[in-house]
């Protein structure tokens, strides 16, 4: 799996690059505040969900979490590498590094 930094994420969705964005945490959290346009899969949820929301092997996926600390999205990313998709890449520094950067996250609360 390849890792993205922030501002190579930033320029995927400036650009408009087809990218689907995977919040590897728990529901709660994904309400509290995600990327824009991310979709919701904790980490043990992947191989339940995936087919669903990630139709496409070969698109490109970027997963994430909340920090470097943590290791959910290195789990999902890993588990959908072993499910076949081929695009897999994790943005390590997750929803904290964003922030931090003073780029929005969307909230469902």
């Amino acid at each position: 799996m390849r890792h993205v930094s922030r501002e190579e994420l930033k320029g995927y969705l400036e650009s408009g690059e087809e990218v689907t964005l995977v919040e590897a945490l728990p529901d709660r959290y994904w309400r509290e505040g995600h990327l824009p346009g991310a979709v919701q899969m904790d980490h043990t949820e992947v191989t339940e969900k995936a087919r669903t929301f990630l139709p496409d092997k070969g698109a490109k996926i970027v997963v994430y979490c909340a920090s470097t600390e943590c290791q959910n999205s290195t789990k999902a990313a890993r588990t959908l590498e072993s499910l076949g998709y081929e695009n897999v890449h994790e943005y390590v520094e997750g929803k904290q590094d964003w922030e931090e950067a003073g780029y929005p996250l969307l909230s469902e609360i």
